[in-house]
């Protein structure tokens, strides 16, 4: 027959088994919890492509994204040749620059020697960026002549559109050289929509599918 002293180291181990799985349980719900809080992250979800598809509310965005994407304030830094567009009216860049491999120009003719950090001050002076440049010649990513439903394809497309992802597309709304579209310097006309619009038609495209609008008839 057993007496009380031998039974309760039994009870004893028993007790801290339960304790230490506990604890241990307790630290696999707190690391659940940690992913699915990053889950949540709404940046996170889109660089996953987890995504509420809405191909209508999708193209109905992407109108007004591509009526500022065709505006001079971007377009001009994506041409379809090697020289940059220049003015309201999008004409060839008068110094007529080339893009060079890495977009920021070639020999002395560089974009950084007249574009300076911020805009330089008078009527239609250069415009300033620290980035100022246009894209590289592998990877072009040109808007001008392109229509709707060619534009949405190339930007949702990481061959065509710089390597970017979901995430990066939707924080690239807010890259310093976009933002300078709003600030174009004396004498140039905004982009059609404030950069708020602009960024909220943006996030709606592409976090509701980033569908391309339907090519037009032949």
């Amino acid at each position: 027959m057993k007496t009380k002293a031998a039974i309760k180291p039994s009870r004893y181990f028993h007790t801290k088994a339960l304790f230490a799985l506990s604890a241990m349980l307790f630290m696999i719900a707190a690391i659940a919890s940690s992913f699915r809080s990053k889950e949540d992250d709404p940046f996170k979800k889109a660089g996953k492509q987890t995504i509420n598809k809405d191909s209508i509310e999708s193209v109905k965005a992407f109108a007004s994204v591509y009526k500022v994407l065709m505006s001079p304030r971007c377009m001009n830094c994506h041409p379809a040749g090697d020289v940059p567009l220049q003015g309201d009216d999008s004409h060839l860049h008068t110094m007529l620059p080339k893009r060079g491999t890495d977009g920021t120009g070639v020999y002395a003719m560089k974009c950084a020697n007249c574009h300076q950090e911020t805009n330089t001050p008078g009527l239609h002076t250069p415009p300033g960026n620290p980035k100022w440049h246009l894209p590289p010649a592998d990877m072009k990513m040109v808007f001008q002549g392109k229509t709707p439903h060619e534009l949405a394809k190339q930007l949702m497309d990481p061959n065509q559109n710089g390597h970017k992802n979901l995430q990066q597309l939707i924080e690239h709304a807010s890259d310093t050289l976009v933002l300078a579209g709003w600030n174009p310097g004396e004498g140039r006309t905004l982009p059609p929509l404030s950069h708020k619009e602009f960024k909220k038609a943006w996030i709606t495209w592409l976090t509701k599918g980033g569908y391309a609008p339907a090519p037009k008839p032949q």
